[in-house]
Formats: structure tokens, sequence, C-alpha cells
């Protein structure tokens, strides 16, 4: 008989959540808690809240802390909250990792040194000294198209046994990379590219953070659901049906962000503007947003 799967630490149907603002640009908490509450009913078991789809470079540290509070309020223990704490400045980053902790964060999600691309020995350092700092569990974040810098798999093998390391949100789209990891640590994988997510998961993967989650958070579930169920061919099916929303959204020349939030706000759910330096989608673009979710709702029903 095979051994169950141990229960993913972290969540295993991930949003990383806009962080909704009102129109005049402060942070809107009771629309985060009204999102949060959607999003864990229409299917995400974990919220990342001030990660890049939260813009946290633009939000405050107080902000963050009040954000984390908000949402664990909304969702209580029906959702792992992961509190998104990366900055280029390891103390800074130590700092956010201890108030996220007292704000009631269930687990840190801390992407790798930005700007002044340290080499791999301090990444590591960086991350040790983190974990080091506090009890929470730790997901490591590689996305080098933006800070510049690769967690590169062998730093990621020694890394991985620190015992609050225990998960990564993989935005490299090194495949390969990933599997080697994955054969050889307990690492929590998650997809942090939507185009990704049924693969990785095939391959054994735990899940996705998920920018696309926030509009459609009940159809890329199932699509994990029918893997789940031996129903690969429907799982693929849903995935297919999913990719030109999640490349309008992700690939089209905007920020996912800015694309996110103007298709919410045509949904009407909480979210609001973006903050500067990032610009709002036009009407035309966000017209093509709005009928590649209907089109896909309309195929899904």
């Amino acid at each position: 008989m095979t051994s169950p799967l141990p229960a993913p630490p972290l969540g295993r149907t991930l949003c990383a959540m806009v962080t909704p603002f009102t129109p005049s640009g402060a942070l809107d908490l009771d629309g985060a808690q009204h999102l949060a509450t959607h999003l864990v009913t229409n299917g995400c078991d974990g919220l990342v809240l001030s990660g890049t789809t939260g813009e946290s470079p633009t939000t405050t540290d107080a902000e963050k802390s009040d954000l984390v509070r908000a949402v664990r309020e909304a969702v209580g223990d029906r959702a792992k909250v992961i509190a998104g704490i990366g900055t280029p400045d390891t103390r800074h980053t130590t700092e956010l990792a201890r108030e996220a902790g007292k704000a009631g964060a269930d687990g840190l999600l801390v992407v790798s040194p930005y700007y002044s691309r340290p080499p791999q020995e301090a990444i590591e350092a960086h991350f040790r000294e983190i974990a080091d700092a506090g009890d929470l569990p730790l997901m490591l974040y590689d996305i080098p198209a933006r800070t510049g810098t690769r967690i590169e798999p062998e730093t990621l093998l020694r890394l991985a046994e620190h015992p609050r390391i225990v998960a990564l949100k993989d935005c490299s789209s090194d495949f390969l990379g990933a599997q080697k990891v994955l054969a050889r640590t307990a690492l929590a994988y998650y997809a942090g590219c939507d185009e990704h997510n049924l693969a990785l998961y095939a391959v054994g993967g735990t899940g996705y953070v998920s920018t696309v989650a926030n509009v459609i958070p009940a159809h890329l579930r199932t699509v994990l659901d029918a893997f789940d169920a031996g129903d690969t061919a429907r799982a693929a099916r849903l995935q297919q049906q999913a990719t030109p929303l999640i490349e309008a959204i992700m690939s089209a020349g905007l920020p996912g962000t800015v694309t996110a939030k103007a298709l919410m706000n045509a949904l009407n759910l909480p979210a609001g503007p973006v903050r500067g330096p990032l610009q709002p989608a036009d009407a035309r673009r966000t017209g093509e947003l709005l009928a590649l979710h209907d089109d896909l709702i309309g195929h899904s029903a």
C-alpha cells in the first residue's frame, strides 16, 4: 500500500494575494478581509501577503503587519497566512520576520536579496540568519528575473537541511533544477508561475503560489484536484483552458499585479488602484481580460 503524502507545510493551493487599496491609495483592510474570505471560500488553503503581486516594495512595515492581522482575523484557521518579508537588507528582513510572527503569520515568504546581487555563499548566509532569528517556517522565493540572482540548486540542497526552511516558491523556470532538488530534499516546491502549476505538481511539487488565483481560485484548484483523483486528462484539459487567461495576466507586457487588479476591479472584487511606479491597465486591456475570464468560466461551467 502506498504511504499517504505528508500534509503540505503551508498549504497546497495558495494565492499570491493582491493588496487592496482605497481609491485614494490607502491600505484597504476591509477590502483585504473580504477578498481573503472570498479566496478561501473558493478553494485557496493559503494566502501569501506582501509578495510581488502584493506590491510589497510600496507598502510600509506597519502596513504589512496590519495586513497580516486583518487577514488572520478574517480567515481564522481555515487557511495558512504567509507573510512576505523579503528586502535586500538582512537586518531589516529579520525585523520584519519577528513582526510578522507577532501579527499572526503561519510562515514567511523570503525572496533572495535583490539589487546588490550577492554571491551564493552570501545568499545562503542571509537565509540562514533569518531562519535562525525566529520559529516560523520559511518559504524561499527564487525569482531571478526580478532579483538578478538565482538561488542555485546546490545552495538549495544545503539550505534544505535547516529545520525551518521548508519550502520554495519557484519562479526560476529551471524545470530540471527543480526536479534535482525535489529528488534529493524534502522541500515543499510551489510553482510560482501559473503555466507550471500542473507540470511541477506532476513531478512531485506541492502546489502553487498563484497570481491568477486572485480571479479564478476555484478553477486552478480543480486542476490539482483532478490530478489527485487520477483523471490526468481532465487536469491537463483544465490547465489548458486557463492558459489564455494566464498568458494575458502574466505574459502580455504588463506586470501581473496590474492585470490582476484590472480584472478584479471589473469583477467587483476588492483590489483598487496600483501604487506608483505601476500604472493601471487601460480600458482596452481590461476588456480583453474580462472577455478571456468570461470565456473560461463559460467553458468550465
